[in-house]
């Protein structure tokens, strides 16, 4: 089970998150302060959400300290900050992965996602192996969809825009969110690509269940 920390001082901000991360499935410590999570006790994370507006100690140097400590952790500030100094500076310091507050829930577990399964974690759906929404079966393990016994001849990123969306279903699921979690944070190629993929995937899965277009935000895997 992957281990993580959320290290925020706004009592709102850091029990939503432990919340909705303990509801993807992960195991959540919800720090409230840089001297926190530098306890020297604590066994190490698998990724830490960092804020650089801590009440004690400067995020950065909870950065470069965390760095230290925990050399295999993944460190992800999530912060109000957006000048470009801020980032170079929190990067410079260690940090894996820079978000700017507001951050869209979507997109923030779709990075933590994309980070852990890098790093080598296990990931939630990746344990749970199945998943099933209406007739299919999503065998995560072994990268199969059935539906009544028979395969669908889904190719790799369609199977794995296919888990992604089936991991939250009746959710939108940003662009920007596929993008990073399926191809990658860097992706620099036109968004296109998702679009094509996704008609294919539709064109496989049929009738049921249903892909939903938002417009101007995402796709949404209709429950049943």
């Amino acid at each position: 089970m992957a281990q993580l920390w959320v290290v925020e001082d706004d009592d709102t901000i850091r029990g939503v998150l432990s919340s909705r991360l303990q509801a993807e499935g992960h195991q959540v410590r919800a720090l409230p302060d840089g001297g926190s999570a530098l306890v020297r006790s604590l066994p190490s994370p698998d990724l830490v959400l960092l804020d650089l507006g801590l009440p004690d100690l400067e995020g950065t140097e909870v950065c470069r300290r965390l760095r230290v400590s925990h050399p295999d952790a993944v460190l992800v500030v999530v912060t109000a900050r957006d000048d470009e100094m801020d980032v170079v500076v929190a990067l410079e310091a260690g940090a894996d992965d820079y978000l700017t507050k507001p951050v869209r829930f979507t997109e923030l577990a779709a990075r933590v996602r994309a980070h852990l399964r890098r790093a080598g974690a296990a990931l939630p759906e990746e344990r749970g192996a199945r998943l099933v929404v209406g007739t299919l079966a999503i065998d995560l393990a072994a990268r199969r969809v059935t539906r009544e016994g028979g395969e669908l001849p889904l190719r790799a990123k369609e199977f794995d825009l296919l888990a992604r969306l089936a991991a939250e279903p009746g959710v939108v699921v940003t662009r920007e969110a596929l993008m990073s979690d399926v191809w990658d944070e860097h992706w620099s190629g036109s968004t296109k690509t998702l679009d094509v993929h996704i008609a294919a995937l539709r064109r496989k899965l049929g009738p049921e269940p249903v892909i939903t277009t938002v417009r101007g935000h995402g796709y949404r895997l209709e429950k049943p």
